[in-house]
């Protein structure tokens, strides 16, 4: 047989080829990279769970710091007293004789009867309250106006401000009302009328008018542990220090006593609140740092120097004030568990009023320490976590353009093998035509 070259050409798979060429290349490069982003991811999640639990721990703090400088006070104010009672902050504690001898109230006044729809007359009624340039109001009334019409026109003129106006219907015909808008004797109407055919003087209670007074307006009048206050409302402020008197019924020549005594209770559940924040964060700072030592494991902060700057610092202000705090119930374990007895707390503040607020209060010793700590961590401008965060997330956005950059790479890579392995396929493919050729003249010459 004569001798032939063969022409079965390459028989390469170039995009396979260049496939599996270009991810070795990109492989190890792309892994470094996932695994520095899974890290910093992890770190981000970690430190978000720190800020997390130290932002709840603030606001405890300020919980706590406010209801220690701003003590509360409970009144306790017998059945019957014709009074009800609310203790600020100023409040001091002790009995307190109070007797209701008037309440306050706004003056009524009443027309005569009148036929119902019947016409009463036309001009103008002037209605004053008090001494003021805006104490009073003018009504113009028009020809044939009824009660209810004036009624309407007064409302409208006083806008609520000062005095009411309404119809009421008895037995013997319809009557206008004027009530007072205000409470004692500041609040008392002068109602005069002008012009118009002279019928709205019945509607008057100057000289000569027709209105009756069915309600005077008086003034409030309380005494407590003999000391009298008049007021033209029936809520008085300070003739007991601190408290708010809110009279209901008078009850003259009758005392009852009001009590005034410190109330812990939102102290003490501020606390309580502020120790279950404390150990919330010692947890997730363990939590977030701890090793493994059986499985090898470490945690994403394990070995992190912020994480340990807390620790140290939260130890530093317990240990500081170790014999303060334990005096007012709160103690730390050698683990570093907050607890709070407010047995200890009671029995503390009992014998001396001031300790907590010297703690705990905005200004004290731990709890302005603490302020401080906290803020230097979650300053949104300066703490170091918010920094932290801020230095991670711009990691984790470089390898993000890292895996670009890759990308552009490796796009580039395949473009350079596929051009280099189509290259090679095409001088195959002619070295072949070439073999073909000459095989046709081998061939013709036997």
């Amino acid at each position: 047989m004569a001798n032939q070259i063969s022409a079965s050409g390459s028989g390469l798979d170039i995009p396979s080829l260049v496939s599996q060429l270009v991810q070795a290349t990109r492989t190890p490069t792309e892994t470094r990279i996932n695994s520095a982003g899974s890290a910093a991811t992890a770190k981000l999640s970690a430190i978000g769970q720190v800020k997390s639990a130290m932002t709840s721990l603030q606001s405890a703090l300020e919980k706590m710091a406010s209801a220690a400088d701003a003590p509360s006070y409970k009144t306790t104010v017998g059945t019957g007293a014709g009074y009800a009672a609310s203790a600020s902050s100023k409040a001091v504690p002790g009995d307190y004789s109070v007797e209701v001898v008037r309440l306050a109230t706004a003056q009524k006044l009443s027309s005569a009867a009148y036929a119902k729809d019947a016409t009463v007359g036309s001009g103008s009624l002037r209605i004053a309250w008090g001494a003021g340039a805006d104490d009073a109001v003018d009504v113009a009334i028009g020809a044939n106006a009824t009660l209810a019409d004036i009624a309407s026109a007064v409302n409208r003129a006083a806008g609520g401000k000062g005095v009411t106006a309404s119809v009421v219907t008895a037995d013997d015909g319809q009557h206008l009302v004027f009530s007072a808008a205000s409470t004692g004797s500041g609040g008392a109407l002068a109602i005069s009328a002008s012009g118009g055919d002279g019928g709205l003087v019945a509607l008057t209670n100057g000289a000569g008018g027709g209105l009756t007074q069915t309600v005077a307006a008086a003034d409030a009048l309380v005494r407590v542990d003999g000391f009298e206050r008049t007021s033209s409302s029936n809520t008085i402020a300070d003739l007991v220090p601190g408290v708010d008197l809110t009279l209901t019924k008078a009850a003259p020549g009758t005392s009852h006593t009001l009590n005034i005594a410190s109330d812990n209770a939102n102290l003490k559940a501020a606390i309580g609140a502020y120790v279950t924040a404390y150990n919330s964060v010692v947890g997730t700072l363990k939590s977030t740092s701890s090793y493994n030592s059986t499985t090898r494991t470490a945690s994403a902060l394990t070995g992190d120097s912020l994480v340990r700057t807390v620790q140290q610092q939260l130890r530093e202000q317990v240990s500081g004030n170790v014999l303060a705090l334990k005096d007012l119930g709160v103690t730390v374990s050698k683990e570093g568990v907050m607890s709070f007895d407010a047995t200890s707390f009671d029995q503390a503040i009992a014998a001396d009023p001031g300790k907590a607020q010297a703690m705990f209060g905005k200004e004290g010793l731990y709890g302005g320490a603490v302020a401080s700590l906290l803020d230097q961590h979650l300053d949104s401008i300066s703490g170091t976590l918010v920094l932290r965060t801020e230095s991670i997330n711009k990691q984790i956005s470089g390898l993000e353009d890292e895996l670009d950059r890759l990308d552009v790479k490796m796009e580039r890579l395949s473009e350079q093998y596929t051009r280099q392995f189509t290259a090679m396929e095409t001088m195959i493919v002619q070295m072949q035509s070439s073999a073909s050729s000459l095989n046709s003249l081998l061939a013709q010459s036997e």
